[in-house]
């Protein structure tokens, strides 16, 4: 530990949070980027590649919980760094199916993609671990925005270079380009990644700051013990009306977010008679408004909390009045013109951003001694619509042959999310578990967001 000077380490820990989600992000939109390719070649129909899009997010949502519990039980380095390596592993390993018979080619995608999704499960509650480590209460708004944001810097990135190399070579090689680029970081996040008490670069003064601030900076070296995933504290928060709220917000907003992520492209190239060259660059336009939208709302709700606000009053709005703007995705429906249809989607996407606010109100709710199980159950129900969205738009792009109703769908999504923290949610505030006495494990949490 530097005792010189003050040192601002915590920002290169989120850099790096940026650039692995925006490298896990990537990864999945690999699929979105070579489907309509990909379904020519393997001769499959909408509903096939439907299922073939949602494998990622069957065992994505079942390994939430076991991935919760490893990174309370081992350490968000460790099992984020086996994480990375493995996820792009899979990754890789996909470029090679089309030398397989074109049955085996589909079932194996299917398999790739089913253990990308097990092997990323612990990637987002890892991400809202490390921010409740690093950052004090006051900072996490804009830390947990800015590494959710990546999610649309990944598009902005790698949407244009992935459909050119599409074009140009082949949609088997996206995977293998993608793949060696995740396993290739896994070495950096090793070498840079630490506890806030162990990183050798951080100073006393920001240690002091971040402590004060309300940083969980002694989260992993306390749960050093722990055996397995505490079922009674799961039952506590599963009966936690605050969090039910959350928990069915994160799934309407996630559907917003893998329409983007899965059929998007293909809508491009289907519905509005694109190339597949021109569908990766045009994607990447509403990207960039979400990945503006997504940082803004993080800065709206810090700066709204620095104003004196409330904590419930610093998160809602911003969620709220983001996802109000992203029902804007209906009007694609009534347009024709390909720049009015991209300036919607790219309205709807940055409202979406504004209002992608979920994983700072777990930084805050979380408690503090299952954090990560926390961070896994709030995930686990919000990418039940990484399954649920692929699957639906696809039965209704084959019942109705068009986009039409699944942009509606999209739309609804974003209106059951409002209700969901307008009605359900109540004031937000951190979760304090009680022991099978019923006493409070912890009277005052530290970490807990300031009161207002």
């Amino acid at each position: 530990m530097q005792a010189s000077k003050n040192t601002h380490v915590r920002y290169l820990i989120l850099f790096l949070l940026f650039v692995v989600t925006t490298i896990n992000y990537a990864d999945r939109a690999t699929i979105a980027i070579a489907g309509s390719s990909l379904q020519k070649d393997l001769g499959i129909d909408a509903v096939t590649l439907g299922f073939i899009f949602s494998a990622f997010g069957w065992a994505y949502v079942l390994g939430q919980i076991p991935g919760g519990w490893l990174l309370d039980r081992f350490g968000s380095k460790k099992v984020y760094a086996i994480s990375i390596f493995t996820w792009s592993a899979f990754t890789l390993l996909q470029g090679f199916v089309g030398y397989l018979p074109m049955a085996n080619a589909v079932l194996a995608l299917f398999l790739l993609r089913f253990l990308v999704g097990a092997a990323e499960a612990p990637s987002f509650p890892g991400n809202a671990r490390i921010v409740a480590a690093w950052f004090p209460a006051a900072e996490r708004g804009t830390a947990s925005a800015i590494f959710n944001s990546a999610q649309y810097f990944a598009t902005v990135l790698f949407a244009p270079l992935m459909g050119w190399i599409v074009h140009a070579f082949g949609w088997e090689h996206v995977f293998v380009v993608m793949g060696a680029f995740g396993i290739a970081f896994s070495l950096a996040w090793i070498k840079f990644i630490h506890n806030p008490k162990e990183h050798p670069m951080i100073s006393a003064q920001e240690l002091d700051h971040i402590t004060q601030g309300g940083a969980l900076v002694d989260m992993d070296s306390a749960q050093k013990g722990s055996s397995g995933p505490k079922w009674g504290y799961i039952k506590q928060l599963l009966c936690n009306r605050m969090m039910a709220g959350i928990y069915l917000g994160q799934f309407c907003i996630n559907g917003i977010t893998y329409f983007f992520l899965t059929w998007f492209p293909v809508y491009l190239v289907q519905e509005r008679g694109m190339t597949i060259l021109k569908a990766g660059f045009i994607a990447s336009l509403p990207a960039i408004c979400g990945f503006i939208g997504g940082v803004l709302g993080g800065v709206i709700s810090d700066w709204l909390l620095r104003r004196g606000h409330s904590l419930t009053l610093a998160r809602k709005l911003p969620i709220i009045g983001g996802l109000l703007l992203s029902t804007t995705i209906v009007a694609c429906n009534y347009v024709q013109l390909e720049w009015v249809v991209v300036g919607f989607m790219a309205l709807a996407f940055f409202g979406k951003g504004v209002g992608a606010l979920g994983w700072a109100v777990m930084s805050d709710t979380s408690p503090k001694q299952i954090a990560g199980i926390s961070g896994g159950l709030f995930n686990m129900f919000g990418n039940l619509a990484s399954i649920s969205t692929p699957i639906v738009i696809g039965y209704i792009i084959s019942t109705t042959g068009s986009f039409k109703w699944a942009l509606v769908y999209v739309g609804a999504n974003a209106l059951v999310a409002i209700f969901a923290y307008l009605v359900i949610v109540g004031p937000i505030k951190r979760v304090e578990l009680r022991d099978p006495d019923g006493k409070l494990l912890v009277e005052s949490p530290s970490g807990a967001a300031p009161a207002h």
